[in-house]
Parts: structure tokens; sequence; C-alpha cells
């Protein structure tokens, strides 16, 4: 079904196509406290399209960024994975491009300075760009200086007119939040060195699509990204795309490299998965068809289990609250009747609800003390960092229910 009075917000094209109707979901992201419960709590419709003329998947309603962003509870330092592949990017790039003392590192969304502070520890200028007030406080405690506004292609212009262009940008999970990806492409250019990098990290869109991770849609992502989709953007800008590597974070994401066009030459991972894309039909309609109908083969088994197991008298929990688990909840219909708690290590979620379905939110260590027979793993993109954390809970009997790419019991 072609939207028509929809436009592709990177070409401008009126020809996108349905593929993934969520319905009506809460921000993922907006954790209601229990005195909230009197209020309304607003929803918006969730929908995923793919844009017909470039190939970019993106949804329909767009929340304003001041809306989501502006005050925030995911704090990027309370997952043990991602504090791992920070340090260790941070320990590549340094080497691998050569940055000292007279290199400039700037990030995009730089939560509370778990990056950058690896640079800092070896003397690299940096600074870090958090539109969320609470979290940009958190990184200047860290000693990162760090601005507390939107990237765009203002700030930036602003930046480089202060001297303050970067060798380096870094944007890990930030460029798929960006509603005008042409402005943030634009910023980009404008802000790097002549042979400055651009490094963004985002999760891949031929991985949702084909590994069935629905619930990575929420209304914060506001994009879905291929390479067939991006080649264009970065040109009409002009950078180039010069290296793509493909990464496990998320459940699948890509690490893209870019910089000013001539500033360096294009590798072969750019055309090879260039390639791989086009062989796999990213651009043809027919790859995005079966995404609805594997998406709902999944709800109805995860449901069906979860019923059976109620039937039987089994309790039931949930792990990680968050912004997937939330979509997955809502689009479910999983609720406090079904799910008794929802555990996670973050000290800013606990106590509060979970969005639209309202389940407690508590601290891990609940999970011994009521020691259910299953727990949901929502973060299931954690998984193996949180079966190791629960080991104890394992060898007492407790089991994990993992409901992407398919509905399976560890």
């Amino acid at each position: 079904m072609i939207l028509p009075a929809f436009r592709c917000r990177s070409c401008g094209s009126d020809r996108s196509t349905l593929v993934l109707d969520l319905g009506s979901q809460p921000l993922a992201n907006r954790l209601p406290a229990p005195s909230d419960l009197d209020q309304p709590e607003p929803r918006f419709p969730l929908r995923l399209l793919v844009c017909q003329s470039c190939w970019l998947c993106q949804i329909s309603d767009v929340i304003p960024p001041e809306t989501l962003f502006s005050d925030y509870l995911y704090f990027t330092s309370n997952s043990d994975t991602m504090m791992r592949h920070a340090r260790d990017a941070a320990v590549r790039y340094t080497r691998e491009f050569s940055l000292g003392p007279s290199s400039r590192v700037i990030e995009i969304a730089s939560n509370d300075g778990y990056l950058l502070t690896h640079f800092l520890q070896v003397g690299v200028p940096c600074l870090g760009i958090e539109p969320a007030a609470n979290i940009a406080a958190a990184a200047r405690t860290r000693g990162i200086p760090t601005l507390a506004e939107f990237f765009d292609s203002r700030l930036a212009r602003r930046l480089a007119a202060d001297g303050q262009r970067a060798d380096l940008v870094l944007g890990n999970n930030v460029f798929a939040h960006v509603p005008d990806i042409n402005d943030f492409v634009a910023g980009l250019a404008a802000v790097l060195q002549p042979r400055g990098r651009a490094i963004l990290e985002f999760p891949y869109a031929v991985d949702l699509l084909e590994h069935n991770e629905f619930d990575t849609i929420y209304h914060e992502h506001v994009f879905y990204f291929s390479l067939t989709a991006l080649e264009p953007v970065f040109a009409r800008h002009g950078l180039a795309i010069v290296r793509i590597e493909r990464i496990p974070i998320h459940g699948g994401s890509l690490r893209l490299f870019a910089s000013p066009a001539g500033g360096h030459a294009a590798d072969e991972t750019v055309a090879a998965l260039r390639a791989i894309e086009h062989s796999k039909g990213v651009d043809r309609l027919g790859f995005y068809a079966g995404f609805g109908r594997q998406v709902e083969a999944i709800r109805q088994s995860l449901r069906d289990l979860l019923a059976r197991l109620r039937r039987e008298g089994r309790s039931i929990a949930a792990y990680g609250a968050s912004a997937k688990g939330s979509t997955m909840l809502n689009f479910f219909g999983l609720g406090a009747d079904t799910i008794e708690f929802i555990a996670d290590r973050s000290p800013h979620k606990q106590g509060r609800l979970s969005p639209g379905m309202h389940i407690p939110i508590v601290p891990p260590d609940r999970i011994l003390e009521r020691q259910p027979d299953y727990m949901l793993l929502l973060t299931w993109n954690f998984a193996e960092e949180i079966l190791a954390q629960q080991s104890e809970y394992r060898r007492r009997g407790g089991r994990f229910i993992i409901p992407i790419p398919s509905v399976q019991v560890v």
C-alpha cells in the first residue's frame, strides 16, 4: 500500500509503501512513575515505510526531538557490553588514525561520556554533544566538555567558525534518530577537517528485516538504513562513504566511515556490501513484502507460549526495561496480568513503570528474591551478557524466553 501523502525525508519522493504497522504506541523511553497514572499517556502511530525511489526505510510519524531527548533515562554506561565496545573502538581509532594532542574528536549524542573518556585519558582533545541536559551534566562530572544541544548544520557551522573542526566525528546510535537526515549529513560535512572522518554506527535494516527484529522500531528511530539508501545522501552533501563494517552489536549494525569527497579513497568493503544488497533485492519491493507475516508469527507463538505457562501456574517476569521491550509488550498486548515485573540494572528506571503496559520496573536482585519460573528477555540483543549475569537464577531452575529472531526457551 503506497501512502501518497507521505514524502521521503531523504529524496522527497511520494512513492513510499507500508511495510509494518505496529499500531498506536507510547513513547518507548518515557517511563511513567506510579504517581503519573492519573494522567493520560500519549500514544502515536508507529508504521514502517520504505521509499520506492531511494529505498530508505523510515517511520511515518515523527515526534519532535525535544520531546524525546531533552530529559532521558538511558545511560549507556549501565551496559557492560556497550562499555567494552566503546573502549575497543576508542583504542582502535586512536591508533589507526594516529590521534594525539593536536587532534580533535567530536561525539554526537555522547551520552554520559562513556566513549570520549577513553580519548581524554590518552590526551586527545574531545567535545561531546548531548541534548539531554541531565545526561550532559553527568558527562561533565567525568571531565568531558559537553554541549547540551542538538547536532545540526547550524551548530556544525558554528563549531567550524570557532576553529573546532574535527579530525574524527563519532555518532553511535544517533544517526537513525535524527528527523532531518539531509541537515545532519550537511552538518558532518561542515564540521569535518578536509581529511577528517565521520564514523557512524546504527542498526542495519537488512538484519532487522531478515532476523525479524521488529522491536528495533520505535519513535526514536526515524530511519532504518542500508548502504543502498545512504550512498545518495552522503554524495548529495559532498561526502563519500569509504568503508563499511558489519558488527554484531544490537542484533546487527553497520559501522560506516565517511569523509569529504576526495579526502580518502573507498576500500573494497563498500563495493562488496553494495553488491550483497543488490543480490538480496534491497532495491526491490519484494525484499520487504513478507516482514509483517513473520512478525505476526512471532506474536502468535509468544502469546501462545505465555498463555500455556500461565495456565500451568508458572510465574513469568521480564528482563530489560528497554525501548525495544516497550514496542514488543505494547504490540503483543503483554501487561502486568502476564508479566509480574521487569528487572533492569539502571537505577534511573527502577521504581517506574513500563510505557503503556505499566509493568513495575525493579532492580535485578528481585529475580533471586522472587525466582520466577520464566524470564522474558526483552533485551535479547545483550543475551550473552545477561545470561552470564543471571547464572545463579538459571542454576536454580529459572529459564529465559528469547523472542527474537524466533521464540526459544533456554
